[in-house]
């Protein structure tokens, strides 16, 4: 069955469309765009007006790609920024009554699960392996007993979150970096992992700025010391200048500092050397979602519809 599934995230607006077989995917096409929806989520508890108006017009294209390539299912799934908002829950009504795909508000948990569900979809996952999602809003730490879930927590170290907390100078202070990373560090619990896999786009920026754009990320072991040499580059550039590093995409520039703080902090903390590089993650673990799905019929409006921002 062909499928698509949309990620309503923090910082990014992604979809998938795949051939969903077995509980395996097979990609026909991946898309991406920076459009910021949990803008001033943090400090305001709502998705703006603004933020709202990028994710409609990108969602607009979506729902177009996934019709002609005859995707029988879409599944829309919200995450931290839309469960922090006071509009959250109306701003997927009326992308379901919009663009007739089904949504879902994902909590902590479930964010959890069906991500480690994506991250296992081509592969087995070790036992004592910790998988590491780093988003916009919040990050996912999952411990696994083999390619199943034994302990999860998310917390609200997202890049987003992080960076209008707390780097606001340009390019941001030693004393910003350090508080950042003292307050990362205070979110992680105690675990012991003995191996760990990375996940969205923070992750894969680390790769791509230390091995290059054109060499591939998925499966890559990125050292401990390498995500550091990142993070200490593009810290120590402005704005202007880190949109212009090599493997970094322009619109991430913004908030890549605080992703990799997110990610050097929790290698430290739990003493990794390394962490493997994965770019099957929640996006994927919707589509397999959406296979699930029952056939969709016509109904009325949901709750909220017209109603959002």
């Amino acid at each position: 069955m062909r499928v698509a599934a949309v990620d309503l995230g923090t910082n990014t607006t992604r979809l998938l469309v795949a051939d969903a077989e077995d509980g395996e995917l097979e990609e026909v096409v991946r898309r991406e765009e920076i459009t910021r929806l949990g803008e001033s989520v943090d400090r305001r508890r709502i998705l703006l007006p603004t933020a709202v108006a990028r994710v409609r017009n990108v969602l607009v294209d979506y729902r177009r790609e996934a019709e002609q390539l005859g995707a029988a299912r879409v599944l829309a799934v919200g995450t931290s920024a839309v469960r922090d908002a006071d509009n959250g829950e109306a701003f997927l009504g009326e992308v379901e009554w919009s663009y007739g795909f089904t949504t879902r508000l994902l909590d902590g948990g479930e964010e959890a699960e069906m991500m480690l569900r994506g991250v296992a979809s081509d592969r087995s996952v070790a036992a004592g392996t910790l998988v590491i999602d780093i988003g916009g809003g919040s990050t996912e730490l999952v411990l696994t007993d083999g390619n199943r879930l034994s302990w999860a927590n998310s917390t609200d170290a997202g890049s987003v979150r992080l960076t209008e907390r707390f780097l606001h100078s340009d390019p941001p202070t030693d004393d910003e970096l350090a508080a950042c990373a003292e307050h990362v560090s205070s979110l992680l619990p105690p675990l012991r992992p003995t191996s760990a896999i990375g996940v969205a786009g923070t992750v894969v920026t680390a790769a791509t700025v230390s091995i290059g754009a054109d060499a591939p990320t998925h499966g890559h072991r990125l050292s401990a010391q390498a995500a550091r040499r990142a993070l200490e580059h593009v810290a120590s550039l402005p704005l202007a200048e880190r949109e212009q590093v090599a493997g970094l995409h322009p619109e991430r520039a913004p908030v890549i500092v605080a992703g990799l703080v997110v990610l050097c902090v929790a290698l430290a903390h739990y003493r990794l050397t390394t962490i493997e590089v994965s770019e099957r993650d929640l996006l994927h673990g919707a589509a397999l979602a959406a296979a699930e799905l029952p056939e969709p019929e016509e109904g009325p409006a949901p709750p909220g519809a017209y109603t959002c921002c």
